[in-house]
Order: C-alpha cells, then structure tokens, then sequence
C-alpha cells in the first residue's frame, strides 16, 4: 500500500535513523534498508544521506519525504470523510503523555470522554517529554501532552493550562510550618532537583539565578514521582507543580508550601502534527480536553 511505504520513509526522514523509522513502523532495519534503497532504484536518486550521523536527507529526498507527507494526510483525510458519511463517532483515539498527568487524571478525562463519545476508546502511553514528540511525529499518537510545549515546523501546539509552583517538604522539615516561603528562603538548602537536560530544570535554574538564589544540589532525577519520593524521605527540598503532590500530601507524606514567585508556573499543552486531520473521536476528545483545562484553570 503507497500510503504505508510513505508512511516509512517519513518516520525515518523525520526521525535521522533507519532502525528507528523502521522499529515504529514493525518490522526490521534489514527490510527498511532494503526498501530505500530499492525506492532509491527506482527513483535513480540518492534519498538520504547515510555518510553523516544521524542521517540527513538529500535535496531529492526533500522532495520526496513532501510527496509522502502529503500521500499521508490525504489518506487521513479518506478515512476522516469516510466516517463522517457514517455519521457515527467511533474508534479509538492514541495519546502519549508525559507522567505526571497521572493515571488517576487520566482516568477521570475518559469519564468524560465516555460521556460523549461511549463507543469511542483511548490508548495512553506514558513517555518522557522528547519521546512524546517523537510518538507525535512518527504518527504513534494523535495527541501528545508535554510541559513546556515547543511549537516547530512540524509540531503544533494548543495550550491547556498553566500549573501554579510550590514548595514540596517532608512534613518533619524544619521549613514545614510555614505558611509562605520566599526565594531567598532556599539559599543554600538541599534540593532535589529535576534532570538538567529537562525544560523544567532549565526554568527552574532561571527563576533560582534571576533572583540570585543558590540551592545545593543533592538529587536529580528525570521525573516527578522519583522527585516526590524523595522529597518524602528527606532529601531536601523541591519546587513542584501544586496539584502534582495532592496524594502525598493527603497521605501524610509531603507537605506543599505556597512559594512566592509570581509567574512561576509550569505550562502545559497539546502537541500535534502540523495538518494532521483528526477523526471525529480524536477532535471529540480533544474537546473534553480543552473543557477540562479551562475547569481546572478556575481552581489555581
């Protein structure tokens, strides 16, 4: 099928890496190299670039990776116009996200989205930030929710809320019982912090810099559960989204206290492919999104 052989080359002209292009796609580097180079054949052109690492794609690849894009969206264009002659909202809607948009969030979105769309389902998948735009990319998911969403030539973005910061402590820490806390406050303290190459670490080294703040380091995890569970034991102290620690703290294990820095907020957004057409249930689901951002946004 055309659609599928483009569908290959696109994942792997927009992913730089053959095995990558061809392990989303099912099956096996032998057989995808094989089959560029056979399209190469016939072609008589040199499509990708295979000297640099990773791989970059020739001029004539360009043209071609734009025909396979577009051989792509007129197929979910076929499909999507095919379901509206149904006119019936079913299927099943693919969404990678971030961790921290909990299991329990998440079960509460498709409530509502049953509500609307009761013979629809939804796939999640939970993934570090950059694999969430890889899934997105390479057509893994319809949707993708990260912090600090980064719109590019081939990623749109729709904003879903802003997440206000606080102070994440063991309830036995000696700043515990305070009823706000400053920057000036963390000088020098313990902190667990997030990975350094994450978006959140380098808005949160920002914010400490900007207000002249140097915390010690004594942590650094990749995600917020790891963060949470050791703020819990004692490590240190952390700068969390609010409504992230809501179960620690009603178990015991954390306390939040209310951080005065204005702006201060972690964003959150929806990723999709530029173009992309959505079925009736993936724009259905998006909708219940969209309302739960805007709830949610009242209570901050």
């Amino acid at each position: 099928m055309i659609s599928a052989d483009c569908k290959l080359f696109r994942d792997i002209a927009q992913l730089r890496s053959v095995s990558r292009g061809a392990a989303i796609n099912g099956i096996s580097q032998s057989a995808a190299s094989q089959y560029i180079q056979e399209l190469e054949r016939k072609l008589e052109s040199e499509l990708l670039d295979r000297g640099t690492r990773p791989l970059t794609v020739t001029t004539a690849g360009k043209l071609f990776l734009d025909f396979c894009r577009e051989v792509v969206r007129r197929e979910e264009e076929l499909l999507t116009g095919l379901e509206q002659l149904r006119g019936s909202v079913e299927g099943s809607v693919r969404v990678a996200s971030i961790y921290s948009v909990g299991l329990s969030e998440m079960a509460s979105l498709r409530e509502q989205f049953a509500v609307v769309c009761p013979d629809c389902q939804v796939h999640v998948e939970y993934l570090r930030p950059e694999k969430v735009y890889e899934a997105v990319l390479a057509d893994q998911a319809d949707l993708g929710i990260v912090s600090y969403p980064e719109p590019s030539r081939e990623i749109s973005v729709i904003p879903w809320r802003a997440e206000q910061m606080a102070i994440a402590a063991h309830p036995d820490h000696p700043l515990a019982g305070r009823s706000l806390l400053r920057p000036a406050d963390l000088e020098q303290l313990d902190f667990v912090a997030f990975d350094e190459d994450l978006s959140i670490r380098k808005e949160l080294d920002r914010f400490l810099r900007e207000q002249g703040v140097a915390v010690t380091v004594v942590m650094q995890f990749d995600n917020i559960q790891m963060i949470k569970e050791a703020v819990a034991h004692g490590s240190g102290l952390s700068i969390l989204p609010e409504r992230t620690m809501q179960l620690e703290i009603e178990q015991g294990r954390l306390v939040s206290i209310p951080f005065h820095a204005p702006g201060l907020v972690r964003p959150v957004g929806v990723v999709h492919r530029r173009k992309k057409r959505f079925t009736r249930a993936a724009q259905r689901f998006l909708e219940v999104l969209e309302a739960h951002g805007v709830e949610l946004a009242g209570t901050f």
